[in-house]
């Protein structure tokens, strides 16, 4: 029995989401029932391209065809990696080999934590911590802290030139299929999917301090940005900004969402064995 990760089935292209950027596309389809996740990483063009983020390994030989029919291998010139979980740390061998006058924009700490998986090259490094900026050609790259996240390494990365805000795992939220933009999908939807995910991947968010979480949520909103692009969401842009922002800083007051346990793994086996599809039923509030 092969445990290699399942290559995706369908291609999802690049997509042009600013000037000179791109989200490189993959799209996950979820074991319990007919939802999806995206899995995206960011390549910014210019005079010297930076890739955001390495994607998962499931999906790399597309992946890495996917980020160098945008850029030259050979013309990168940075790469940041925003944490090291495996969806976006996945390809990060076989692109710096390829990216040979490429520096590796990461922190001290991920270095630490990452280092039983790869061997960090010290003389084609940048440690670049929350709030630290640096020049990429024709634009400043500013190292941001999400207002969520799952890794204590995690930084979004701001492009002045575009108002461009990679914001990493937040604003994730599953999908009833593939869409370019947050606005195909319904609002309602949107903010429920927005709770459970952001709920889920960030669960410290019990126990937070309201009015701190605000002066960290203001800290991001306060750039001035123009499209949110991140791992697990379609684009969100100007007019649905201020919406995203507000459903996050009401998480502080959300109850911990249900998460499947033993009986539903044995329904999904189940179904699996009969050929039919599963779909999660959390259980419904006790009053």
């Amino acid at each position: 029995m092969s445990f290699a990760p399942v290559k995706p089935a369908v291609h999802h292209p690049p997509l042009k989401v600013a000037d000179d950027t791109w989200l490189i596309q993959q799209m996950q389809e979820a074991a319990i029932g007919p939802l999806f996740i995206y899995l995206h990483s960011l390549v910014i063009k210019g005079p010297e391209p930076i890739i955001v983020d390495t994607g998962t390994p499931a999906n790399r030989e597309q992946w890495l065809k996917d980020v160098f029919s945008i850029v030259d291998p050979g013309d990168v010139r940075w790469i940041f990696l925003s944490h090291d979980d495996v969806d976006h740390a996945g390809n990060l061998a076989p692109v710096m080999e390829a990216c040979p006058n490429a520096t590796l924009v990461v922190t001290w700490f991920l270095t630490e934590r990452h280092g039983c998986d790869f061997h960090f090259p010290l003389d084609r490094m940048r440690w670049v911590n929350d709030g630290d900026s640096w020049r990429a050609g024709d634009r400043t790259l500013t190292a941001i802290t999400p207002p969520l996240f799952d890794s204590p390494v995690t930084r979004g990365l701001y492009d002045d030139r575009t108002g461009v805000y990679w914001a990493v795992d937040t604003f994730a939220t599953p999908l009833p299929g593939p869409m370019n933009d947050i606005s195909e999908l319904d609002a309602a939807q949107w903010k429920g999917g927005l709770e459970l995910f952001n709920c889920m991947n960030s669960p410290w968010f019990k126990l937070l301090d309201a009015d701190k979480f605000e002066r960290h949520v203001d800290r991001v909103q306060k750039l001035d940005i123009e499209v949110i692009a991140a791992c697990h969401t379609p684009v969100i842009r100007r007019p649905q900004i201020s919406q995203a922002f507000d459903t996050i800083r009401k998480l502080p007051s959300l109850e911990p969402p249900p998460q499947p346990g033993q009986v539903d793994l044995e329904a999904l086996m189940h179904a699996v064995a009969t050929g039919q599809q599963y779909v999660w039923e959390p259980p419904a509030p006790v009053n």
